[in-house]
């Protein structure tokens, strides 16, 4: 049997779900106590009620006295039977009972069985029973205590269940807050290593839970590791190739120009290399996240490239607010990305959204673009895509995208691809969750 409609009914948050499950058996342990006390007790315990006071009745009703003597008996004060005698058209038509009351209905029914002559009978209150008789040429009205056909106090138990029920709930749900909390701080916590944050976090709560949280603190140290060991490495390699590097820069300035300048050119496509893997190895985790405002942020980049004459411009720009980012990582990124735009295209318009759950950076060029089977495949370091982009236009090895991809998902976000419906070129949403 599938319960997949069950699904979008159901809590989503781990202390919603907990809470399910803790007051689901306890709500049907109530339910199912509830109608086996009602069954057992108003029924069945009323119904022997009624029947030992419907004897008392027939008791007196056949002891052979008139109507005017029944309630001067002694037998009608030992039954504790009050008899009043009234006029036949005074008589009740029908029976009468309040609505809410839950026995009344077990009592009309059982004195009715019992007592075919009854004539009606009223239960106005939970303190007397009214019984009228049709006898001879007048009417009888015998009254006596409803607690001879009715348990005193019904609903104590009911009271002391549901009471009993709330105070061992309330009691059970700050003993689940307490064993949840440690799986909430985990969550937490790698969600903002996700997100390229590090906050503290030690293990707690129970074994399981303690062993989860000790795995996880033991993968961020090696994914840190790994990636420290990745950035000294490729820094080391770079130091060691910027000798080199110099070494030719002295030989070549005392070469003639026309054969210095190619080889200068070499050299500085060298050097632009040895940066763009630097870059790509520190991703964006030399910095921590601080308050930023993307607009603000984003405009600058823009004028930068303004003033260096690039055909790139601010666009649309909504909502107002800062989000905690790395700006180092984000202007790498979106210099890689506007630089890529305005290489591949005449123009590249940048624009800005932020929402309450995302900052979305949109650039848009004229370009021609990446296919859209191509489009995962670009974003994979050293992915060259020679037919959707002009190699001869950049010199790159492919790192642009991938390094803004690295950055976007240390901020807790991503890089998406797509076709520009406005400049008909590539389009490129840097999206980071808030």
């Amino acid at each position: 049997m599938s319960f997949r409609w069950l699904k979008p009914y159901m809590p989503r948050s781990l202390y919603g779900r907990a809470i399910a499950i803790l007051l689901l058996p306890v709500i049907t342990l109530m339910l199912v106590v509830s109608i086996v006390f009602v069954q057992r007790h108003f029924e069945g315990v009323t119904k022997q009620m009624t029947r030992t006071a419907s004897r008392e009745v027939e008791v007196l009703l056949d002891s052979g006295l008139g109507p005017s003597e029944i309630g001067q008996s002694r037998l009608a004060r030992n039954l504790r039977i009050s008899v009043e005698e009234m006029p036949l058209d005074a008589l009740p038509a029908d029976d009468s009972r309040r609505w809410y009351d839950f026995t009344a209905g077990y009592v009309i029914a059982e004195f009715n069985r019992l007592l075919p002559m009854l004539h009606a009978l009223e239960l106005p209150d939970d303190q007397v029973v009214h019984l009228y008789f049709a006898m001879q040429d007048e009417g009888l009205r015998l009254t006596f205590d409803r607690r001879r056909v009715s348990a005193s106090n019904p609903h104590q138990l009911l009271v002391y269940m549901f009471f009993f029920a709330a105070l061992m709930t309330v009691i059970a749900y700050f003993y689940l807050r307490n064993q949840l909390r440690p799986i909430t701080r985990l969550a937490n916590a790698a969600q903002a290593f996700g997100r390229g944050r590090h906050i503290d976090y030690w293990p707690s709560g129970s074994t399981e839970v303690r062993a989860a949280g000790a795995a996880f603190i033991d993968m961020r140290a090696r994914i840190e590791r790994q990636i420290e060991q990745r950035t000294l490495m490729l820094s080391g390699v770079s130091h060691d190739l910027r000798t080199p590097i110099t070494r030719l820069k002295l030989a070549l300035s005392m070469l003639d120009a026309e054969d210095r300048e190619p080889m200068e050119q070499d050299v500085a496509d060298m050097e632009r290399l040895i940066n763009e893997f630097l870059d790509f190895a520190r991703g964006a985790q030399e910095t921590t996240p601080e308050p930023t405002d993307p607009q603000a942020l984003v405009a600058r980049i823009v004028e930068e490239f303004q003033r260096v004459g690039k055909p790139v411009r601010f666009g649309s720009c909504e909502g107002q607010g800062v989000v905690a980012l790395r700006p180092g990582g984000v202007r790498r990124a979106l210099e890689n990305l506007i630089g890529n735009a305005v290489r591949y295209g005449t123009r590249a318009e940048v624009s800005v959204q932020l929402t309450d759950r995302a900052l979305r950076i949109r650039i848009e060029d004229d370009g021609p673009g990446i296919p859209q089977a191509q489009r995962e495949e670009a974003l994979k370091p050293f992915a060259r895509l020679d037919e959707a982009r002009n190699q001869n236009l950049g010199t790159g090895v492919g790192l642009g995208l991938a390094i803004a991809m690295d950055i976007a998902r240390a901020h807790g976000g991503t890089l998406r691809l797509g076709e520009s419906e406005r400049l008909g070129g590539l389009q490129v949403d840097l999206v980071i969750g808030r």
